[in-house]
This record gives C-alpha cells, structure tokens and sequence, in this order.
C-alpha cells in the first residue's frame, strides 16, 4: 500500500454528505459538542487500554482535550490524546460513508424518512464527525494509533469531492482535527464564540478541556458521584451554577437508579416560587444529558408540567439520540424517564413531609399551586399528590393545615364522605350557614380558600376510597338537625304557601327550587350548589383567567322553616305585600352573600336602607 491514498466520493455520497451537514442539525454550533464528545469517547478508550495494554505511544501525554482558535486564519483545532487510529480504523471511522456503508446509509436514511425515525443512525454510521463540514472548507484529521509501531497519518477532507490519507511526521497520540473555516463561519474561530459553546455543552465532560491554554470545565459533575460523598455547599454552589441562582436550595433529590433505566439525577426545588410574584409562567430548568454531555438545556416534555419548578440535571446513558444528537427519538423512553424522576420526586417529598414538617410547610407554602396543577392534569399521580395536599378545616387551628388522610382518621364510623367548603377566607366560610349542619354534628369540614381549589376537588372527586363532597351541594343528604334550632317550625300548609310565593315573587331565573332546610341550625335561609360549574370558585377562577362569565343560573334556595324571620315574612306577605317582596329579595340576596354569589351588592345596600326607611316610618 502506497504512503497516500485518495478516495473520490460517488455523486451520490456528495448528496449524503449534504444532508448530514445542512438538513440534519438545525444549529451549526453543535460541531463542537459532537467533536469535544467523540474526543472524550477516544480518551476514555484509551483510559481503559492502560489498564491492559503496557506498549503505548507516548505513554506520558495526558488524557484531556486541548482546543485552539485562530482568527486570523479561521482555523479551530480540537486535539485529544486518546486512542487514536491506524489507517484502516481512519477509513472505518471516518470514510463510512464514503466506501461501502454508503448504499447502506442511502437506504437506512430513505427508510427512515419513510418512517419519520432515525433511530440508531449517528450510531451506526458515525455522522457526528461530518457535523464539522457544516462551517468548514476542508478538514484534517491527524493521528497517531496508541500502538508504537503504528504511522503517523493524515486524512483530509473538503466534504465534497473525496477524501485522502497519507503518512504524516511527529504527531501525538490520539486525533487533532483541524478545520478551515468557511467565510461565513468565521465567528466559531473567536476564542469567546467557542468558550460560550464549551461551558453551554460541555461543562461535565469527565476530561480537562483547554481552550488556548486556559481550562474550561471547571465544574465536577456532581450527579454522577455517590450523594455519601457530597457536602451541602458542594450541592448549594452546584445549584447556584446550573441553575444560574442566587439564593440556596430548598430541597435536593440525587438518586442514581439502573433499573428499568441508568439515570443520575440531581434535582433542586428553588426556595422561592417566583410565579408567586407575578412575574410569568416558569420554564423548566432540568437538563437533560447524555454521559455528561449536553443534549437539551430545558427540555419541553422530559416532566410533567406541574413540575416546571424543578432546577438540576438528569443523566441517562439509555437515551437512543436523533441524527443530531439534538433530540430524543424514543417517546416511550421519555416517558419511562419522566414516570421515574416524577414517582422519586413525589417519594422525597412525602418523606420531608414526615421526617421534616417545618421544611415541607415552607414547600407546600411555595409550590402548593403546582402541587394542585398536578392533582388536576397528571392522572397518573393524582392519587399520589393528593396525599401531600394540606388544608384549614373545621377541626383545626387558624394557620393550621390537615391532609385527607388525618381527615379520614378522625371521621365518625358512619361518615362516608369527605366534606370541604370554599370561601374567600376562614372566616367568611365559618359565618356561612352551609356550616352549621355540620357543627351540630360535629362533622368536620375542610376549607377551601383559593378559586383552584374546588376545580382540584371536582378532579379528584375521592380520596382513599370516600367520596369528595361540597357541603353546599344541593344533593347533600345529612340527617335532620333542625329540631336543635329553637322554637316550632311554622305550620306546614303556611310553609309551603310562602314558598310558593317566594319562589313567585323572586321569580325562576332567580330559584330553581324552594323547600325546608334540614341543615340550618341559626341563619334563616342559604343558598345551595345547583350547577358545580357555576360555583363561586368557578366564577373566581374564570374571572381571574378574563373570561367572560355567565350569567348567574338559579339556585335552590332553603328555608329555615323554626326562625323568626321566616315566620314573620309568611304572616307580613298577607298585611304588606310591598314590603314583604322586599324583604325576601334581601334574604335571597343574603343568602347569595353567605354563599359567595354575590359579586356586585349595590342592589342589596339600596334595598337595606329601603327596608329601614319603612320600618322607621
């Protein structure tokens, strides 16, 4: 075999060659990430030789990657010292395309456009390397095997017409790959346009890389050590850099885990959830690696929505890569990852809960929405989260929160159901009247304080195998607690006589349904549930997104049939009509207030002072 070889490219590898460098990465900048990873791929090879093989060529050279820029000339150099090729393995690794993989690549590559996947393509066919023909006019590749007896050699490429190998002088063991930049990419020559890209993508590569004398990945993959070793300034000054923070991390979760898939992750959740402040939705912040190399900064899909908080890194040496490297092809792998890091995020958190109650209360204080989004999207988990939701009750201290499952173990023997109420504060929620059935039976019930939380309810609807009920639902059963109210209820054929005129008076799109209370203990009358899509919290919830609101459907409305106020209205609609109409217009719009319907009391405030001008009179 003659000192030099050239090999002219088929029209049809010139087409290949094309794709691989124009179609297939959607960002030129990618170059370096793939060339600084097949040299740490080269070095680790070499790293595991050494420990078998005692014949190496310069035997003292160091296993790290040495980069340099040249603006005046365009060129960038990327040198490593590791295994290094002979001349068949120059024309194996890097002529694949160009000899017979060629048809085979033709083929591999219309099959996967038929199918839309490329799965396994940038392993089979090495196209990393020809990433540098996307800024490049030629490129050099100069190496020398790790064996001493091997040549030094040269291949050299323009990307187009052919390539060419031939024996070379002085070089180093292992790869310098030289490229001549093109005209219109002679920015990546400038030593800031390539740090920018190095401390991007590759950070944790696991070998020291120079760039013009000067070490960049100074930072220690974190993840990939054992969590026995690792301080909490290590972890805090970790999560300061990736995640460009300031502030200390409230939890940390590292685990490493190899079955059904080799993951290592590092997760952090902020101290501070800064959608609480108004300032936008947050954009997920966990990166997703392979082998310490970067392949997707803030991956969109790798974790539920809900968890956009997060803040960390997420290694698996599975992951299937595209072409590019620049995304997953495997949606049933992403899933795995996600169905994983979410069960062992969720895990952690219940064990603070338990192990830690002042940290899961900062927690819950900050991420209680996100907690919520999740019980309301995430189906998979819902069961899960709903365990971690912590809500006032009737039972508990102003300030104090319980969880379903404390709700459950103080439920009497024959309660069935979980009963919540919602209301713009403890203490609107205890004044309404919906309550006092409830308080006479000593029933407890959990109060709902945000516009989502009854949307998280109507998607939960049961915990642990008891049904969630509003208690102002119209369908609500309890026994008759109305015989602890003080007095005689009026006589039944008055009763509904009033009720028949009320329900005349207030007219059907005010009341679907008039009838005697068995919940009211002290109030004259409230307002029931008819439509759960037209409850307050739903109102709330869709003012808050701007949406337009329908209008107020009628309610069922229930009277205290043993309170004053009731008795005397059923006898002044037969002396004052004009007045009695008032008076039931206030109390239906009272029990509206009670019940949180209201949302405009101008009318009301008037009709008062109409009412005490008469009674003045």
């Amino acid at each position: 075999m003659s000192s030099k070889e050239t090999h002219s490219f088929q029209a049809e590898v010139g087409q290949l060659l094309d794709i691989v460098t124009h179609s297939i990465y959607t960002d030129r900048e990618i170059f370096v990430r793939e060339l600084v990873s097949n040299a740490a791929d080269a070095l680790e090879k070499m790293r595991h030789t050494q420990l078998t093989e005692r014949d190496i060529y310069n035997a003292d050279l160091p296993l790290e990657i040495y980069i340099t820029t040249d603006e005046e000339k365009g060129l960038i150099t990327i040198q490593d010292y590791g295994i290094g090729m002979s001349r068949e393995e120059l024309v194996e690794n890097l002529g694949t395309i160009a000899h017979s993989g060629s048809k085979a690549f033709v083929e591999a590559l219309k099959k996967s456009k038929e199918e839309n996947d490329q799965t396994g393509l940038i392993g089979q066919f090495g196209v990393g390397f020809y990433s540098a023909f996307m800024v490049s006019d030629s490129v050099e590749v100069h190496t020398h095997s790790y064996k001493n007896d091997a040549p030094d050699l040269v291949w050299i490429s323009d990307g187009k017409t052919g390539y060419s190998i031939e024996e070379s002088a002085n070089e180093q063991r292992g790869a310098k790959i030289v490229m001549h930049l093109q005209e219109e990419a002679k920015d990546f020559s400038k030593e800031s346009t390539i740090e920018s890209i190095l401390k991007r993508y590759s950070s944790f590569v696991p070998f020291p890389i120079h760039l013009n004398g000067k070490k960049i990945n100074t930072v220690q993959a974190l993840w990939m050590r054992s969590k026995n070793e690792i301080t909490e300034e290590e972890y805090t000054e970790f999560y300061k850099y990736q995640a460009n923070a300031f502030d200390d991390p409230l939890l940390t979760l590292h685990f490493a885990a190899d079955a059904p898939l080799t993951i290592n992750t590092l997760l952090f959740t902020p101290k501070e959830n800064m959608e609480r402040f108004g300032l936008g939705r947050t954009e997920p912040g966990v990166a997703l690696y392979c082998k310490k190399v970067l392949i997707d900064p803030k991956p969109q899909d790798l974790l539920p929505e809900w968890l956009r908080f997060l803040r960390g890194v997420i290694d698996s040496a599975d992951l299937p890569l595209s072409l590019s490297r620049e995304t997953m092809q495997d949606s049933e792998l992403l899933k795995k990852i996600s169905k994983v890091i979410t069960g062992r995020f969720i895990k952690s958190v219940a064990e603070t809960a338990k192990k830690d109650p002042e940290k899961f209360d900062a927690f819950y204080e900050a991420y209680n929405t996100n907690l919520k989004e999740g019980v309301a999207t995430d189906y998979a988990n819902r069961e899960k989260l709903a365990k971690l939701l912590r809500y006032e009750s009737s039972l508990t201290e102003a300030g104090k929160k319980t969880s379903f499952s404390d709700y459950i173990s103080r439920m009497g023997e024959k309660q069935e159901n979980i009963y919540y109420l919602f209301g713009k504060s403890r203490e609107s929620i205890e004044q309404a009247p919906h309550l006092e059935a409830f308080k006479a039976r000593n029933i407890e019930v959990i109060y709902l304080t945000e516009a989502v939380d009854e949307f998280v309810m109507t998607h939960l609807n049961e915990f642990d195998g008891k049904k969630l009920m509003s208690a102002d639902n119209a369908e609500l059963d309890l026994d008759d607690v109305s015989g602890d109210a003080e007095g005689e209820a009026i006589e039944k054929s008055e009763f509904d006589s009033l009720c028949s005129w009320l329900k005349e008076t207030l007219g059907e799109a005010k009341v679907s349904k008039i009838e005697a209370s068995k919940r009211l203990v002290d109030s004259p009358a409230m307002a029931l549930n008819s439509n759960p899509m037209q409850s307050p919290a739903m109102r709330q919830m869709m003012k808050a997104m701007n949406q337009q609101l329908p209008e107020q459907q009628a309610v069922n409305l229930e009277l205290n049939s043993k309170h004053a106020l009731i008795k005397n209205l059923a006898t002044l609609k037969e002396k004052d009509t004009e007045t009695a109409k008032l008076v039931a217009e206030q109390i239906y719009d009272n029990a509206l207030i009670s019940a949180g319907y209201m949302e405009d009391a101008r009318t009301s405030v008037n009709r008062i002072y109409k009412i005490l001008e008469k009674i003045n009179g």
